[in-house]
């Protein structure tokens, strides 16, 4: 079995950085293009430029990894993120069951 995630986008705005306990935690948001299907065929424009959809990703990096990407990248820097989905949910304060998914960086290519 194998949980393996490769993606290749932008980072949609300036990493951020929290500490929890010893454990340094970076997330950003990652933005990949897909191609618009519709009617099972892809929508071209005017120009005849294939249509695109944009699909945001939530990255969480730990501790050295973090801190490298913190440092080094910025909103609109492309990159390339391996890792693995991770799956959470959560009881909110008004007792609504909450689910989200991230993925969990095992390596980050600056592009």
């Amino acid at each position: 079995m194998k949980n393996l995630v490769i993606l290749i986008g932008r980072i949609a705005a300036a990493p951020e950085t929290r500490q929890s306990g010893e454990t340094s935690i970076t997330s950003f948001t990652l933005v990949t293009d897909r191609p618009k299907i519709v009617d099972g065929r892809t929508v071209k424009n005017d120009k005849g430029y294939t249509e695109t959809l944009a699909e945001f990703h939530r990255i969480t990096c730990f501790n050295g990894l973090g801190g490298s990407v913190a440092k080094h990248k910025a909103k609109g820097d492309m990159v390339e993120v391996q890792g693995r989905l991770h799956y959470s949910d959560w009881t909110d304060r008004e007792g609504v069951k909450r689910y989200s998914v991230e993925i969990v960086a095992d390596e980050v290519l600056f592009l």
